[in-house]
């Protein structure tokens, strides 16, 4: 079995597109102190399982572990102001998609969507 698979998957394709559109609209359109901070931290954790199934044939697990260690690398660069240290804090995009503040609960939401997408995907036959 080869451990490191290219494909395309259409299905989870477009249920990484319909889960970066929840996050967009998360974003922009919801200010409040649970569903944008932790909620939308939750679902990141799955859109981010959704663009890596869509491209790479692994199993569930591997992939949901790829997700969190990669949501607690940006983490752990805002504990570090890892922004900062880059000279990137002027640049917008850049403190939007690294971050600037840590949050321990953010380690939680990351933890709790990746259970969650373990939990909905148990048992289903396209698991690699």
């Amino acid at each position: 079995m080869d451990f490191f698979r290219l494909t395309f998957n259409r299905n989870c394709f477009f249920w990484a597109i319909f889960w970066f559109l929840v996050e967009v609209a998360i974003a922009r359109y919801i200010h409040d102190q649970l569903i944008r901070p932790f909620i939308g931290d939750v679902l990141v954790i799955v859109l981010l399982f959704y663009i890596a199934r869509t491209f790479l044939a692994l199993r569930d697990r591997t992939l949901v572990i790829g997700a969190l260690l990669f949501a607690y690398a940006i983490e752990a660069g805002q504990y570090f102001h890892l922004v900062s240290l880059l000279g990137l804090e002027h640049y917008r995009l850049a403190r939007i998609v690294i971050g600037s503040t840590f949050d321990v609960m953010d380690l939680l939401a990351y933890t709790l969507g990746g259970v969650l997408i373990l939990l909905v995907r148990s048992g289903r036959a396209t698991d690699h």
